[in-house]
């Protein structure tokens, strides 16, 4: 249906435009036709993905590209045992990722309410529930507190109805509607005389009729919004990519000066492709995907354990590079819900008892204790009521000291609600009063005091609080009509002032105070009022000045290159839309920054989706958990925290496993290559005996370092920067020297072996098989910490790794003692002597590497 401008027409000429009738509704035949023309009322969501989908993503890696190449090299050359053991690695690695997202799309689905939800609608003259999905333009509806909105509808008939729409606008006062009228340039968060799809009714009753539904409601334009929006790589596929890359450029690179050596010096082609078979299985660390899952995974799997559930592989590495953290503020910052902050009066304990006599809240279970009590009621008058219970100060015992004359609930158009009663104790001077609560301005405006109570509000407002009102008349005689009470709102007395806040979580104050000692900034973005806003960062531990602080009015002015300058100067961006966030976002994107968004309502998904990784309230909107990285489950905030934490602990260990991989890749590829091309020697290790090493003997040992414990000071750190490579100075320099030392030793023992003493070729190559085998059972130790030497930290308090080496020697025992695996590795059985010489090796390998390490450490101060 057309757009139109509905809450700036009258009810009747809405009703007219509609063709319904308001007091009998549509026919099923009208609603049939409707309904084929213009479908049921449902948010068209984006297609997800089938499991088969899900497996194939699994390969979308660089490094598995160059994995399924090494496959169709290796077969094509006739090396199948070899083309078969990378290809089994490679499925295996993608099982291994397709199970795990899998297993988190199911928990985020039981997270999710399946029940459809109902509404009361008017059809045929008489009222019928229905599902949501059912409705239609120009259905007329009910809504009651309790209720969710399930359409955008234009209220005609309207009873002290009061709707939060802090979902759709961020606001987190309710929205007190009515069915008048408005300009027709009236803001959405201004619009009283409309109701919104997926908003709940928080107290009083109203009527309505259907002016939109599904994707052409104001949750279904966002929603639309959202399947535009990109979904950005992770930090870590795109780090993981130029990794693949380089590996990729530096094995071909070797290859072609291999051939081209192998041409010159005139040597065996079939010689030269066995070599290059040797560096491509060499060089390609295999073990390496399956380590990253695993390593991830692990860390998947202890936030989980924490109700923090990341649902894609990548993510928590994600924000352990995080450098901006956006917040929203109303159910994200804050509960969601109004208490008693402040009250202003010379009698506390009065005050509070009118605002207890002048409540429409309620006590749901008063048979059981006080401390179980649960109130229900409007959320003003819910803080209300429970902050007199708090003090003793319940309608239960007032009840029976006075009589209750005329109650006026709240009126939207005279902004206060009002009680008129009598004092049934004949002892006191005066029993008949009118006690009225509401908006300071009408109440101050209708009593005698104004001067005296003004700057009290204005005070109390800039605080941030919503500041309530309380005030007394005396009349003389019982007053039962609501004109008479209306007439008699004169010459009050202003008993108090009472100021209402949203607060903050638990937690908040803490989670921003540790976020900003780890180098990351807290932004807030809002739908609120500024001064609300900056006054609850104030109450988190932000302090903004005003000139830090962007209403989304002025936002619309500013073209994307300007914010792109400006936004690192905002601290607070307030009056938001959803796609004021998305620019935001965005903004800080091309400012080459990692960013994280938290959310909850419908009008953070574009946001959440946008940002490197977004996280949703566990109690938040579906549509916001569905688009997220990480959902706190218990809407805990420390949760994020950890999740920084654990996401730079698996960075750390990320880099050891890489660089321990790449330092055992390069080795094989330099002894090869150099044996080859610069010498002309046979190749002193197999493929298969390579592919032996880095698959069966190196994988293990690398999936321990995902269990190392959490290094001291890591939220001490600043983030690491986006451009900032997987390959640290440090990581490189471990890396060339480990390559360098062990291919010395390497080919210095082969040199000795074969070309001095001439022994056979299998024993030599099963004894440089063995010392890059064995070398790993020492140096593995070594990239436990490349921040510090192994005598400064506790080798084996990593029992995974201490179980990785004894499987590292059994593997290698395997290989050289059990007949099966001498014929496919091409081993021959060694002696006591022989092991000796590779321990050795190891022991000597170890050291130089350490003093290596200490050198670098000492000389360019390892960052910390």
């Amino acid at each position: 249906m057309q757009q139109k401008d509905w809450h700036s027409i009258s009810v009747r000429k809405a009703i007219k435009e509609l063709k319904v009738n308001p007091q009998k509704g549509l026919t099923m035949k009208e609603v049939r036709q409707k309904q084929k023309e213009n479908g049921f009322n449902r948010i068209s969501k984006e297609k997800k993905f089938s499991k088969f989908k899900i497996f194939l993503n699994q390969f979308r890696s660089p490094l598995v590209y160059i994995l399924i190449i090494a496959v169709i090299i290796t077969f094509l050359l006739g090396e199948y045992t070899d083309s078969f053991v990378i290809f089994l690695a490679t499925f295996f690695n993608a099982l291994f990722g397709f199970w795990e997202e899998v297993k988190v799309s199911k928990v985020l689905e039981k997270l999710q309410n399946v029940l459809k939800t109902k509404a009361t609608v008017l059809r045929n003259g008489k009222k019928r529930e229905i599902f949501d999905e059912d409705l239609v333009v120009g259905d007329v509806i009910f809504l009651s507190a309790g209720d969710k909105v399930p359409a955008d509808a234009k209220i005609i008939e309207v009873q002290h109805l009061e709707i939060s729409e802090a979902i759709l606008t961020g606001e987190s006062v309710p929205s007190a509607k009515i069915n008048e009228k408005l300009p027709k340039k009236t803001a959405l968060i201004s619009r009283e005389n409309m109701a919104y799809m997926g908003c709940l009714v928080e107290g009083g009753r109203g009527k309505a009729v259907v002016i939109s539904i599904g994707n052409d409601t104001e949750a279904g334009k966002i929603a639309t919004l959202l399947n535009k929006t990109k979904e950005n790589k992770t930090v870590l596929q795109q780090k993981i990519a130029r990794l693949g890359k380089f590996i990729g450029i530096s094995i071909s690179t070797i290859c072609v000066f291999l051939f081209i050596g192998g041409i010159i010096r005139g040597d065996n082609l079939l010689e030269t492709f066995e070599a290059s078979v040797a560096i491509v299985v060499g060089g390609i660390p295999e073990s390496l995907p399956i380590v990253l899952t695993v390593v991830l995974v692990i860390g998947m799997e202890r936030l989980l354990r924490k109700r923090g559930l990341t649902r894609k592989l990548g993510s928590v590495e994600t924000l352990g590079s995080t450098s901006v953290i956006c917040f929203d503020k109303t159910k994200t910052l804050t509960k969601g819900e109004m208490e008693v902050s402040e009250i202003e009066s010379f009698d506390i304990e009065k005050t509070l008892k009118i605002a207890a006599l002048c409540n429409e809240a309620y006590v749901e279970n008063p048979q059981d204790a006080i401390k179980k009590w649960k109130v229900k009621g409007s959320p003003t008058d819910k803080a209300l009521l429970s902050s007199g219970i708090s003090k003793g100060i319940t309608k239960k015992n007032l009840s029976k000291k006075v009589i209750e004359h005329f109650k006026m609930p709240f009126e939207p158009t005279l902004r206060l609600q009002a009680v008129s009663l009598e004092w049934k104790a004949k002892s006191l001077s005066h029993r008949y009063f009118i006690y009225a609560t509401g908006a300071p301005e009408e109440l101050i405006k209708k009593s005698k005091q104004s001067r005296q109570w003004e700057d009290k509000v204005i005070e109390m407002t800039k605080q941030g609080l919503r500041v309530i009102a309380v005030a007394e008349k005396k009349v003389d005689g019982d007053v039962k009509k609501r004109e008479d009470l209306i007439d008699n709102l004169s010459d009050l007395e202003i008993i108090g002032l009472i100021g209402l806040k949203d607060p903050i979580r638990k937690g908040i104050k803490k989670t921003i105070k540790i976020a900003s000692q780890a180098g990351l900034k807290p932004i807030i973005i809002t739908g609120d009022h500024p001064e609300t806003a900056r006054a609850i960062a104030k109450e988190a531990g932000l302090h903004v000045k005003r000139s830090e602080i962007l209403e989304g009015d002025k936002l619309e002015n500013i073209n994307d290159g300007e914010l792109k300058k400006l936004v690192k100067k905002i601290k607070i961006f307030a009056r938001t839309e959803p796609k004021h966030k998305i620019r935001i976002v965005s903004a800080w994107q091309k400012n080459k920054k990692v960013v994280a968004m938290v959310g909850d309502g419908v009008n953070d998904a574009p946001a959440l989706k946008k940002a490197d990784i977004g996280i949703a309230l566990g109690s938040g909107t579906d549509i916001a958990r569905e688009v997220s990285d990480l959902v706190l489950l218990n809407d805990s905030f420390s949760i994020i925290i950890e999740a920084i934490a654990e996401g730079r602990t698996i960075i750390d260990n990320l880099r050891k496993s890489i660089s321990y991989i790449l330092a055992d890749s390069f080795t094989s590829v330099v002894v090869v290559g150099v044996s080859k091309i610069v010498f002309g020697w046979p190749l002193p290790i197999l493929p298969v005996q390579i592919l032996w090493n880095n698959f069966i003997e190196d994988t293990l040992p690398n999936i321990a370092y995902a269990f190392e414990p959490r290094e001291k000071g890591v939220m001490k750190r600043k983030p690491m920067p986006i451009e900032a490579p997987l390959l640290t100075k440090e990581m490189k320099i471990l890396i060339f020297f480990t390559g360098l030392i062990d291919e010395f030793l390497t080919l210095l023992l082969f040199w000795i072996l074969w070309r001095k003493l001439g022994m056979d070729l299998d024993y030599v190559r099963t004894l440089v098989f063995g010392a890059i085998a064995i070398d790993t059972a020492f140096v593995v130790y070594s990239y436990k910490n490349l921040r510090k030497n192994i005598w400064q930290i506790n080798p084996f308090s990593n029992k995974w790794l201490n179980f990785g080496i004894v499987f590292v020697v059994i593997a290698f025992c395997v290989a050289v003692y059990v007949p099966f695996f001498q014929k496919i590795l091409h081993t021959v059985s060694i002696g006591f002597t022989d092991w000796l010489i590779l321990i050795a090796i190891g022991i000597i390998s170890m050291t130089l590497i350490e003093v290596t390490k200490w050198f670098f450490i000492s000389r360019h101060k390892t960052e910390e």
